[in-house]
């Protein structure tokens, strides 16, 4: 066995062997959850590396480059339907996942530059999400509808309502968690990314976006720490800042609009938001088209679909065309 496929296998084995030292008391308990904090760092670093290995070998995108094409060829496009996304139904919990997450597992879906989680998640009234915790993530909601309650190891208690923007940059370790506040059921996204820096101090933002700020133009509502325009005040206006290489847009696209956003990253993902209601079945509702300015490629997505967007040629402007007669609220996704 090659040695490194052997060190591989061993770190594989990890979680085994460490359930057999705490079973058979060969491990004192205070360093536990030492040992399942490094493991969870030791995860995130396995699937940066296997990302990387599958770009560089053959994945979803053609890397051709000749001067013939290279700017039909900038920007390409695989789509990610909304009914080939994990679901589940528990009741008081329906939600999707984009990427491996919980019982769901897919190794054709891991994560994307630093984009690990995109889970779109229903939560009946006065129910939700127990305190739990997290460290070394990097962690957004995305309010839709409804009203979702967060408290915190932190001390941070708040009421987020459509249009808010929570994020926690977990780093170190945090404990939070998050209900429905009220009568209603909560709509939102909860989003994770990969940080760039680790064992970060924890901290807490919250911004709000209105529907008339997000009507027919693209709003930048998180960003990377220091980027023009961001703040690092817990409440303040203008994008979250994450610590992370992502930038997320958000927007609210009536009939007939067409809207561009220069991406500036290698890659970046599209997602429509389900608006029109729990459906686990083919996508319906809202319809946008979406291209690159000039690029042949073209992909028509309806609520709840997404894409995986590659940037062969390290930027170009991404196009967005509401072919529908519903309003299409659409995040997009600008990646290293």
């Amino acid at each position: 066995m090659q040695p490194r496929s052997f060190l591989l296998l061993h770190i594989a084995l990890l979680p085994l062997y460490i359930t057999l030292a705490v079973y058979l008391n060969l491990v004192p308990q205070s360093a536990v959850s030492n040992l399942s904090s490094l493991l969870r760092l030791a995860k995130a670093n396995l699937l940066k590396r296997r990302l990387a290995a599958s770009v560089s070998s053959a994945p979803l995108f053609s890397t051709s480059t000749s001067t013939e094409t290279a700017d039909m060829a900038s920007l390409k496009f695989i789509p990610r339907p909304s009914e080939e996304r994990g679901n589940a139904d528990h009741g008081w919990l329906k939600t999707f996942h984009t990427f491996s997450f919980a019982m769901y597992q897919d190794h054709k879906h891991e994560q994307y530059g630093p984009l690990r989680v995109i889970n779109e998640d229903r939560v009946a009234p006065r129910t939700g999400f127990g305190t739990h915790s997290h460290r070394e993530f990097e962690i957004f909601s995305y309010v839709v509808a409804g009203a979702l309650e967060h408290k915190d190891s932190m001390g941070n208690t708040e009421v987020l309502k459509r249009g808010s923007l929570q994020l926690t940059s977990a780093g170190t370790g945090i404990s939070h968690s998050e209900k429905a506040h009220g009568s209603a059921q909560v709509h939102f996204l909860q989003i994770w990314s990969l940080p760039h820096t680790s064992r970060l101090q924890p901290k807490y933002f919250t911004r709000n976006f209105t529907d008339a700020e997000k009507l027919n133009k693209w709003v930048r509502v998180v960003a990377p720490v220091g980027s023009a325009g961001v703040s690092d005040a817990r409440e303040a206006a203008g994008p979250a800042p994450v610590q992370s290489a992502l930038t997320l847009y958000a927007t609210l696209a009536e009939k007939g609009q067409k809207l561009e956003q220069p991406l500036t990253g290698k890659k970046g993902y599209v997602h429509v938001v389900q608006t029109s209601g729990f459906n686990m079945g083919k996508a319906t509702g809202a319809t946008v088209r979406v291209s690159g300015a000039r690029s042949s490629e073209e992909l028509v997505l309806k609520e709840g679909d997404g894409a995986y967007i590659s940037l062969a040629n390290g930027g170009t402007t991404f196009v967005l065309e509401n072919i529908g007669d519903k309003t299409a609220e659409v995040l997009l996704f600008d990646l290293e």
